[in-house]
């Protein structure tokens, strides 16, 4: 069972580093950490953490992000955002943009991939034959590089991708020969561009966006780091741009340059 002291090392240094709050979530670090600690034979979390501080690699680094944040997401959850994207984000950009035909779109938290790949679906079935002449590509990014690897393999399971609708899995998925699995088409896969990317870091962005997608992300930060990370994402849009958060998340109307359009869609 991890101490009290081991449990506040890797809450602070998640906090600092990360910005991800566990401070009150001590049963779920110890249940997620327990057995990979036994597995690989450290005799406990300051054993670990001491050697994690001295790991050049990252490895160890990377290993305890994986087993600390949950990755839960699926095809078509919150499908009302797609809506909107598709019925009003877009034709407002598609009219915005029409000399540069260059939209500028960024999944913050894209996990396995389900969301940055809808994203995609969407853009597509949007633009249509005009699509060619179009640069919609998707910047997709996570703190973990274990559920990167499954989002740019792009293989999902029969069950996975029930509820998107037919005409997506005949355009977008190819079933794999002899297994319940299907894989995402090169052509959409093109379409998004995986990355690495720590929330807390300056955004490398030379251009603004025009939407950012970072849903179900901010519950992990206390306050202030939310607070500070909603400001960035504010001065990395275009002026107009939309922001879409988690339908159970909230932002600080008063603290915030943001306009907001429904509880979970803000604009600039």
């Amino acid at each position: 069972m991890i101490t009290d002291e081991e449990f506040f090392r890797i809450a602070n240094y998640l906090k600092k580093r990360y910005g991800i709050d566990m401070g009150q979530k001590k049963v779920i670090m110890n249940g997620r950490l327990e057995n990979y600690m036994r597995r690989e034979g450290w005799k406990n979390c300051n054993d670990y953490m001491d050697a994690l501080q001295k790991d050049s690699s990252g490895k160890l680094e990377k290993a305890l992000i994986d087993h600390l944040t949950t990755n839960h997401t699926f095809f078509m959850r919150e499908f009302e955002h797609f809506e909107y994207f598709k019925s009003t984000v877009l034709p407002y950009l598609k009219e915005k943009e029409r000399a540069r035909k260059d939209l500028r779109i960024w999944c913050g938290a894209s996990s396995t991939g389900e969301e940055p790949y809808m994203i995609a679906m969407v853009l597509k079935e949007f633009f249509g034959p005009d699509h060619k002449n179009w640069d919609t590509k998707v910047l997709a990014t996570d703190i973990s590089t274990k559920v990167l690897q499954k989002a740019i393999a792009g293989v999902y399971s029969g069950e996975s991708i029930d509820s998107l609708p037919e005409k997506w899995k005949r355009q977008f998925l190819k079933k794999l020969p002899g297994q319940d699995q299907y894989a995402v088409t090169d052509e959409l896969k093109k379409e998004v561009l995986f990355r690495q990317f720590n929330l807390m870091n300056p955004f490398p962005f030379k251009k603004k966006m025009h939407v950012v997608f970072l849903r179900n992300v901010m519950i992990y930060f206390d306050g202030p780091t939310k607070h500070e990370l909603v400001q960035k994402v504010y001065d990395c849009l275009e002026p107009g741009g939309y922001l879409f958060i988690g339908t159970t998340e909230t932002l600080d109307r008063g603290s915030s340059g943001f306009q907001i359009i429904r509880p979970s869609i803000f604009r600039k």
